[in-house]
């Protein structure tokens, strides 16, 4: 069993809430769009599996790939920071999928909350919308749940986006 917390979209900024929200997590997940520094702050809080946004620099796009392939607790997830959402998927991803069969897939950019089940690919589609405080959203969001066998006990956390 292990506990995960999932977020996108700092671009540069680490919100508070990372820290209790994540406290009892054992990795985190790191959707793309990271900005400077964030990586290795996280990195020294808990461990990070990322993939870089389009809007991270050269040097983050040399260290990260642009789509993660990883099991965890006997699922696999697909992560990429452009990934899209349930009828509406980059086209790149979907022989991807079709090939792989993940269990979960996670993506961000789009800075909108979403989770839903894909039937028509038997995924779990997680969009943690975005942690920082740039871009359109109202409020920044930040995603756990418990990998035990299946994803479970999925949780959200709503904060104020000017932290």
């Amino acid at each position: 069993m292990k506990r995960i917390g999932i977020l996108s979209d700092t671009h540069g900024s680490i919100p508070k809430q990372v820290y209790t929200f994540f406290e009892e997590c054992d990795e985190l997940w790191h959707a793309g769009d990271i900005g400077p520094n964030v990586l290795d702050t996280l990195r020294d809080f808990k461990p990070v599996v990322a993939v870089f946004g389009n809007m991270d620099n050269w040097d983050m796009r040399y260290i990260l790939p642009e789509t993660q392939l990883f099991v965890r607790e006997g699922l696999k997830i697909i992560m990429t920071h452009i990934g899209g959402y349930p009828g509406h998927y980059e086209k790149r991803l979907l022989s991807l999928f079709n090939e792989e069969k993940p269990d979960i897939f996670v993506a961000g950019h789009s800075h909108i909350l979403r989770v839903m089940y894909d039937n028509s690919y038997a995924i779990l589609h997680i969009n943690p919308g975005a942690a920082g405080r740039q871009g359109f959203q109202k409020v920044s969001t930040l995603v756990r749940l418990t990998l035990d066998g299946k994803p479970k006990d999925l949780e959200i956390c709503e904060f104020d986006k000017h932290y």
